[in-house]
């Protein structure tokens, strides 16, 4: 029986340098960090002034106000989990590093995990802001959700590595041409995930739709536990094991386009033009 190199048994050491390595360009730039603010808090604002408004003219509209600053803010942990993920990604493309990278001891498994790692990182620096914002101007919570907050984040970003695994496998085979795809394959999905208002509004083909995306579990979820009060567990459960499914396939496609560009040798070629 063969015994595995040690190199390539799998290393929480190497994660950890190359979530420093990530670290310290993002900290080297201060235009990077304002990003991952600005945007949030702009959509913060705009959303959170807009609910105001409406609920002056709507008693309704005021009674569950909540309702759309929560669903900005999970939106966000959706959105900019997977951009978290793609822009650390989309770093080493751009640093012709990932020949490099593959070349040295790091495993694709470990690559995966420190641009998890990234991109709650990434997350958290534009969250805890932007829930502060919430909290002052609007009276909003978020972290006042508790233990259903932890469910709805859990599920929300395995949700957007799920979809940032595919896209960053499509760069990995088509080059560069593709990076759009990592700034726009989760909006795909905001039509029809019950972001602002429920899946029962959706035409009937539709919701057989947003019943297929975990996302659309979520905030029902987040509805449920701001209107009425309940937290449902059986939501979340659904959500988990549909995220399980997701992901699964997609790292088993990322393997595959991985394995892909190494044998056509654009895995190199990303680190030479």
């Amino acid at each position: 029986m063969t015994t595995p190199l040690p190199y390539r048994r799998f290393s929480p050491a190497r994660i950890g340098a190359m979530v420093l390595r990530q670290w310290y360009v993002l900290r080297s730039s201060w235009p990077r960090l304002l990003e991952i603010v600005y945007w949030p808090a702009m959509s913060m604002l705009t959303w959170g002034f807009l609910q105001v408004w409406v609920g002056q003219q709507s008693t309704m509209a005021a009674m569950t106000a909540g309702t759309l600053l929560g669903a900005v803010l999970l939106w966000d942990i959706l959105v900019r989990g997977g951009l978290g993920f793609s822009i650390t990604f989309l770093e080493e493309m751009y640093a012709r590093n990932i020949g490099n990278l593959m070349m040295s001891p790091l495993t694709p498994l470990e690559f995966v995990a420190s641009l998890s790692l990234m991109s709650i990182i990434r997350l958290m620096i534009g969250l805890v802001p932007v829930s502060l914002i919430a909290l002052v101007l609007f009276g909003f919570n978020l972290w006042g959700l508790g233990f259903p907050l932890i469910a709805f984040f859990i599920n929300l970003i395995v949700t957007s590595w799920a979809v940032s695994l595919v896209v960053a496998g499509l760069i990995l085979r088509h080059g560069l041409g593709a990076e759009s795809l990592a700034w726009t394959a989760i909006f795909i999905m905001m039509p029809v995930c019950a972001v602002y208002y429920p899946v029962s509004i959706l035409p009937a083909p539709v919701q057989m739709l947003a019943w297929s995306l975990p996302p659309s579990y979520v905030f029902e979820g987040m509805r449920a536990l701001l209107v009425d009060g309940v937290f449902r567990a059986d939501l979340m459960a659904w959500a988990l094991g549909l995220n399980a499914i997701y992901f699964t396939l997609a790292a088993l496609v990322f393997m595959r386009l991985f394995e892909k560009a190494r044998t056509t040798g654009s895995l190199l070629a990303s680190s030479s033009e």
